[in-house]
């Protein structure tokens, strides 16, 4: 494993054929990764836009859209690596398009659903453990290890659990007219996240120690 792997997040949805195609197709254009990389907070910034907007009811279809918002951006986040990588067109401020443009459609993300729980302390927090958990992984880097990706609440973690809400959370619509799965989802990301912060710092000071 050269230091371009061990410094990427592992996803076995890289490997699939679709994801192969698709990535190749891309890199055959003039899109380039760092326009990818942009490109994701727009599904991002109208997901939370959903989620937080107080005058949408959060029906299923809109909640649903939700949901492909969510996976919109982490199809560009995957596409990024795949175009970058495998498609050859890395850049040397590559890794500030990669981490920038994720830290922030992260936060509009979990930013909102705490709005749209009308707990917006809890979405602040989450948005900020969330955040933590890329700084301890990039302070690991930066002393000279191998970038720990671990969970249990990972970005891709992260995601599924808001877009596995939000599907509970339409059929709860259904049901009864009440959010406790929205609510449930942004306790899970908050405590995920702030779980994952330990993990990582207790294994890069472990790491640190045996050097």
């Amino acid at each position: 494993m050269n230091e371009t792997d061990q410094n990427r997040r592992q996803l076995a949805t890289r490997s699939a054929g679709w994801a192969t195609w698709l990535g190749a197709t891309v890199a055959k254009t003039n899109i380039s990764p760092n326009q990818i990389s942009v490109l994701s907070i727009v599904p991002a910034l109208l997901g939370a836009w959903l989620l937080a907007c107080t005058q949408i009811d959060k029906t299923p279809a809109i909640l649903l859209l939700i949901v492909l918002c969510i996976q919109l951006r982490l199809l560009c986040n995957m596409l990024d690596g795949l175009v970058a990588i495998e498609g050859g067109k890395q850049s040397k401020v590559g890794i500030l398009y990669n981490e920038i443009p994720d830290r922030i459609a992260d936060s509009l993300l979990i930013v909102a659903l705490g709005y749209a729980i009308s707990m917006p302390w809890l979405g602040w927090l989450g948005a900020l453990l969330a955040a933590k958990t890329a700084y301890i992984r990039l302070l690991g880097g930066a002393n000279g290890l191998a970038q720990d990706f671990r969970g249990p609440l990972a970005k891709q973690h992260r995601m599924f659990a808001m877009s596995l809400g939000c599907l509970i959370a339409a059929v709860e619509w259904y049901v009864s007219r009440t959010q406790f799965a929205l609510v449930i989802t942004a306790y899970v990301i908050a405590i995920g996240a702030g779980l994952t912060c330990i993990t990582r710092a207790l294994a890069i000071a472990e790491k640190l120690k045996q050097q």
